[in-house]
C-alpha cells in the first residue's frame, strides 16, 4: 500500500505568520526520505495554505509522485496542465468550511457540470496527468466515475474516522472497494486517518493508496515528522 503525505497543513503553519517558514518543500523532502510514496497538495482557490509557488517548487525539488488535489474549475485546470502533476484528484470545495467536508458529488449534478470535468479529465489524460476523483464510498458515486471517465478514485474516510460506530462505515468502504475493483478502478482512500483507526482500512487490500495529512503533520509537532510518517508506514505494513 503506498502512502501520501499532504503538506498542506505545513503551509497553513507557515501562512499563519506570513513568513516563509516552516517550509513545505523541506516537508516534502524529509517525507521522500521517511519512506513516503508521493505527495499530496491542495490548491484551494482562496490560498488559504499551498500556494502556486509551492506548487512549481514541489514539481522542480522533489522527485516523488505529485498529487495536486484541487476544485473543478478552469482556473485549476489551467494550472495542472501547466504544472504536470503525475496526478490530479478532483475534490469539492467551499469557501468557508474549515476542511473538505465530504467527497464529491458527482451522480447528482448537471449535463454542464459532468461534460466540464470529463473535459478536465481528458485534458489531464492527454497530457499524461492520471486523474481522480475524492468520492464518498457510495455506489451511486462510483457508478458517476465510471461514466466519467475516470480508472481511479479516492474513497472519503472521513465518517469512518469520526464515526463512533466505525463498523458500519468501514463496511460501506469494503464494499465500495470491492465494487469499484471490480469495475477496474484503482482505489485511493483518505481523510481523517490517524495510527489508531488506519488498522482497519490498510488490510482492505484492493485499496492501493492512503493519502494522509492533517494527523500526521499534527502529531510531527510532538515526534518529529520522520518518526510519524515511519511509524505511519510500520503500521500499514504490520496490517498488509
Amino acid at each position: 500500500m503506498r502512502l501520501g503525505i499532504n503538506i498542506d497543513h505545513v503551509a497553513t503553519i507557515r501562512n499563519a505568520r506570513g513568513s516563509f517558514h516552516p517550509d513545505p518543500i523541506k516537508a516534502a523532502k524529509i517525507a521522500e526520505e521517511s519512506g513516503a510514496d508521493g505527495i499530496t497538495a491542495h490548491l484551494r482557490e482562496d490560498r488559504r495554505h499551498i500556494s502556486d509557488q509551492d506548487i512549481k517548487a514541489l514539481k522542480e525539488n522533489i522527485t516523488l509522485p505529485l498529487n495536486l488535489e484541487m476544485a473543478a474549475t478552469e482556473e485549476m485546470l489551467e494550472i495542472a496542465l501547466d504544472a504536470k502533476p503525475e496526478r490530479v484528484c478532483i475534490v469539492p470545495e467551499k469557501r468557508l468550511e474549515v476542511t473538505t467536508e465530504g467527497g464529491l458529488e458527482i451522480s447528482n449534478i448537471n449535463d454542464k457540470k459532468k461534460s466540464f470535468i470529463s473535459n478536465i479529465i481528458n485534458q489531464c489524460n492527454k497530457s499524461n496527468i492520471d486523474v481522480s476523483l475524492f468520492i464518498d464510498p457510495d455506489i451511486k458515486q462510483i457508478e458517476s466515475a465510471i461514466s466519467l471517465g475516470v480508472n481511479i478514485i479516492e474513497l472519503h474516510t472521513g465518517e469512518y474516522s469520526n464515526s463512533p460506530n466505525n463498523i458500519k462505515e468501514l463496511n460501506r468502504i469494503k464494499n465500495a472497494t470491492i465494487f469499484a475493483t471490480n469495475k477496474n478502478l484503482e482505489v485511493h482512500a483518505g481523510h481523517g486517518l490517524n495510527f489508531e483507526n488506519v488498522n482497519e482500512i490498510a488490510k482492505i487490500k484492493d485499496i492501493k493508496e492512503l493519502n494522509i495529512g492533517h494527523f500526521l503533520i499534527g502529531e510531527s509537532i510532538f515526534l518529529g515528522l520522520e518518526s510519524v510518517i515511519k511509524k505511519m508506514r510500520k503500521i500499514i505494513d504490520a496490517n498488509r
